[in-house]
């Protein structure tokens, strides 16, 4: 498959996902939405429930596409880290001043956020990548969602609750709240953030399996066999999470 080919993909990806963004954030009335545009309560998945992982998903993607090359080539790793830390800082920032507009108050303002998680994730998936192959990629991937789980699932919260995945008593609620603090926390529930700490990190894999179908997409096989190969994991990735959804929920506010 030709570069322009898979960047014409991906653009085509993008923008039916932000069309998406933009149905779910102006349905027209707020009291009377379409059940698939929100989100679910809290267990469980509506299509709403898609549009930021797929953002994250085509990060990954791109990251191969964007970096691989400076990789091949064995440009200097400083400068590309120096690159890839710079953009993760000005998203971030754009982020928190997103959040500072109109009424910008430093000691309300939400530290956690979409484009935070969006740089977060940018961040640490171009490192993974620059200093692993496929291989490594996938074992990183299998060892935070493993990892992620055996903490939600294992560990108990301070302060005498047992281990648990409910909004506020979470293990991920309760990192938040000690480390922002609920002045800094989403403003809709002020005890736990959506796109917390915590959740980072299996919102990460989100982004890894991006980049292993980067990687795949840049191979030299042919695109029916690109195709069959993109439509087979996808199978059975749904299929994996629909049998751990029987024993760790499919969540998008904890990112199970």
């Amino acid at each position: 498959m030709e570069a322009n080919k898979r960047l014409l993909a991906l653009d085509v990806f993008r923008g039916i996902t932000i069309a998406g963004m933009i149905l779910v954030n102006n349905p027209g009335s707020w009291g009377s939405v379409y059940p698939p545009l929100e989100h679910a309560e809290w267990h469980g998945c509506t299509p709403t429930d898609l549009v930021f992982p797929f953002f994250l998903f085509i990060v990954g993607v791109a990251i191969p596409l964007a970096l691989g090359k400076r990789k091949e080539r064995g440009d200097d790793r400083k400068s590309i880290y120096l690159k890839i830390l710079r953009r993760t800082v000005l998203i971030f920032g754009i982020g928190l001043l997103l959040t500072a507009i109109p009424r910008f108050n430093l000691a309300t303002l939400r530290i956690p956020g979409v484009l935070p998680r969006i740089a977060l994730v940018y961040g640490a998936c171009s490192v993974l990548f620059m200093q692993t192959g496929w291989k490594g990629l996938v074992r990183w991937s299998i060892g935070l969602l493993l990892g992620y789980w055996a903490v939600m699932t294992l560990v108990p919260v301070p302060g005498g609750y047992p281990p648990n995945l409910d909004p506020e008593t979470n293990l991920g609620a309760w990192l938040d709240r000690t480390i922002f603090t609920t002045d800094h926390l989403w403003r809709q529930s002020k005890t736990w953030d959506p796109e917390g700490l915590l959740s980072t990190f299996p919102a990460v894999v989100t982004g890894l399996i991006g980049m292993l179908t980067g990687l795949w997409i840049k191979t030299d096989r042919d695109d029916y066999r690109k195709l069959t190969g993109i439509f087979a994991a996808g199978v059975i990735l749904v299929a994996a999470g629909l049998l751990w959804n029987l024993a760790f929920p499919i969540n998008k506010k904890l990112w199970t």
